[in-house]
């Protein structure tokens, strides 16, 4: 059990008429989960892009169509907001979008209350947050789902997603191998975490001042992961499967030209994915910066399935709405 999963038992065990005797299901980072239930999502999310815009009715929760998802934005999104509200309409639900300007949330009121306000009206939240503790706390005062849309610490629907698309074009991820280069961000964190539970290697090429956060590091160690972080970008990439980068400078840091200067080296190029395996695939979680971490000619070249990785977070969020509603 993970330092998130610790926080919640502290949780005030709170009932709402709308609650019944069951235990909530909240997803707020792949290391939560244990493998079998992790493996369930990606397969549901295989089945429901397979069956189209209509949800089959075995793979959809009971009673959805009466069922409301709010959506919170603290930062800006295109991918998570569009996705997570039409996936509530393909599996037959609603869905409510609000920033921080729309809720009290903004003048002061807190999330603890905010949570038991949302959980009398809604049947799950969905959280962009800016700090990582808004979701915690979101989740210890929710008697409702809470999903982690992205915080700075992790960004797990993302990576399902991402797992969801290798195994489209390559089989199964157990046993095949990964390299994240760039900055050791909150995608590279949920690339470790899972790492672990779906059994892949996992190679992180980082300047040292941009290594993954240490309490990640230390979680991967006491599960035995397979996961290497290094400097050398050429390294992490050799024979590979997969090769991912994200952004130099994410929403709300300061100081893009330090950062830019300390990752030219880790540009990924034709040049640095001609060391993959053949038959390596190329991703980034967008949006892109072309001539940045990654060049033209990688984006947009046979390799880049990044616009499959787009549109399977439609696929895999409907799996794990479906999930955290008790499919």
């Amino acid at each position: 059990m993970t330092g998130n999963s610790k926080e919640l038992e502290k949780a005030p065990q709170v009932m709402t008429t709308k609650q019944t005797a069951r235990t909530v299901r909240h997803f707020l980072d792949i290391s939560d989960l244990d493998s079998k239930s992790l493996r369930g999502i990606i397969d549901a999310a295989h089945a429901m892009k397979k069956a189209g815009k209509r949800v089959p009715a075995g793979l959809r929760p009971k009673d959805i169509e009466d069922r409301v998802l709010v959506l919170i934005f603290e930062k800006p999104s295109t991918r998570t907001r569009v996705s997570f509200d039409i996936a509530m309409r393909q599996l037959g639900g609603g869905a409510l979008t609000l920033n921080h300007t729309d809720l009290q949330l903004g003048r002061g009121e807190s999330v603890a209350d905010t949570a038991r306000v949302l959980s009398r009206y809604a049947d799950g939240i969905m959280i962009r947050a800016n700090e990582h503790a808004t979701l915690l706390e979101l989740a210890r005062y929710a008697t409702i789902p809470v999903i982690n849309g992205l915080t700075e610490k992790s960004h797990p629907c993302q990576v399902m997603a991402d797992i969801q698309t290798f195994e489209e074009h390559l089989g199964s991820i157990k046993g095949k191998s990964v390299a994240w280069v760039g900055d050791g961000n909150n995608v590279a964190v949920s690339w470790m975490h899972a790492a672990v539970r779906f059994g892949f290697k996992l190679k992180i090429a980082a300047p040292k001042e941009l290594f993954p956060e240490e309490e990640a590091i230390a979680w991967v160690r006491r599960e035995k992961g397979d996961v290497e972080i290094g400097t050398d970008p050429v390294h992490a990439v050799k024979d590979v499967d997969c090769v991912v980068t994200d952004t130099w400078v994410s929403m709300g840091q300061s100081d893009a030209a330090r950062r830019k200067k300390m990752l030219a080296p880790y540009a990924v190029d034709a040049k640095l994915m001609g060391k993959a395996a053949k038959n390596a695939i190329f991703m980034h979680c967008l949006p892109a910066y072309r001539g940045h971490e990654v060049t033209e000619d990688v984006l947009e070249g046979p390799q880049s399935v990044v616009f499959d990785e787009a549109e399977n977070r439609l696929h895999v969020q409907k799996a794990i709405l479906a999930w955290c509603f008790g499919a």
